[in-house]
């Protein structure tokens, strides 16, 4: 139990999600519902994702699109009137732009930065004055091994993994003094459909030059995504990150995260690289 709740009554605690529509941020708002949380479970399109909550009167669906920054606020305004407090907000919306990085177009590099950095950052700036005029509160970026370690293809959905981990530990130090928690989740493989639904493919082009390797690279990454855990699996490294009540800042997720990114740390670069071609190539 968090210091913040000790001699206090016992109180729901309540949540803020992004990107609850599916995958990890559905089975994460799931969980938290049934450990007794009021759930804000908040999409793009909450009219079409009303069968995945039916029977969990504690969930309630909210518009918010990172990049539409009054859905932002009104979300967090909405759900501060309702519930007097905030105790954590999970930043998990987001998606890969995929293919050769020569072939991308400037508006699909800037929609991905949008999205996965600044839509991020719009969020957790709102929730600060929040969580610091409270006294306590948790902020959770759900990263990647991908903001760790990098595979060919992913150059842009890394980049932008890559800038939440240095944003999420230099903020961590910043709001310590607040009592304001920032937790990095970094889920390896998963089996989701955000290899489908929150993919986004750079090479279009049949006459690409890129085209037989990248199809060769995808179809060995392809063998991996078999091997991946259920989102269930990182929606409970997510409920520890937020409920532990300590101050460490990164949580590895999923079956293989731990051994990828251990192989990352120990490994010599030339013999990791060698390890990376050889997986995708």
């Amino acid at each position: 139990m968090h210091k913040e709740r000790e001699g206090k009554p016992t109180m729901p605690k309540t949540v803020i999600i992004t990107g609850s529509s599916s995958g990890i941020g559905l089975e994460t708002a799931l969980l938290f519902a049934g450990k007794g949380w009021n759930v804000v479970a908040t999409m793009r399109q909450p009219e079409k994702s009303q069968s995945e909550f039916l029977g969990k009167n504690n969930i309630e669906l909210q518009y918010l699109d990172v990049q539409d920054h009054e859905s932002i606020k009104n979300v967090m305004s909405a759900a501060l009137k309702k519930y007097k407090t905030i105790d954590a907000v999970i930043n998990n919306a987001g998606y890969a732009l995929v293919g050769p990085f020569e072939l991308s177009e400037k508006d699909q590099i800037l929609k991905q930065y949008k999205t996965n950095v600044l839509g991020l950052m719009d969020v957790t700036r709102e929730i600060i004055p929040i969580f610091r005029k409270q006294g306590f509160g948790t902020i959770v970026n759900i990263s990647s091994i991908g903001g760790r370690v990098v595979f060919p293809y992913y150059s842009l959905y890394h980049g932008t993994k890559w800038a939440v981990e240095g944003f999420s530990e230099s903020l961590h130090y910043e709001l310590r003094p607040f009592n304001i928690r920032v937790k990095l989740v970094e889920p390896g493989i998963i089996k989701t459909n955000f290899y489908n639904r929150s993919m986004e493919r750079i090479d279009k082009d049949p006459e690409s030059i890129y085209r037989e390797m990248y199809q060769k690279s995808e179809k060995k990454m392809g063998s991996f995504l078999k091997k991946g855990s259920h989102p269930s699996v990182i929606s409970k490294t997510i409920y520890k990150a937020v409920d532990d009540g300590k101050w460490k800042l990164r949580y590895a997720a999923g079956s293989n995260a731990s051994m990828i990114l251990m192989m990352r740390k120990i490994l010599p670069d030339f013999i990791f690289h060698r390890v990376i071609r050889r997986m995708t190539f």
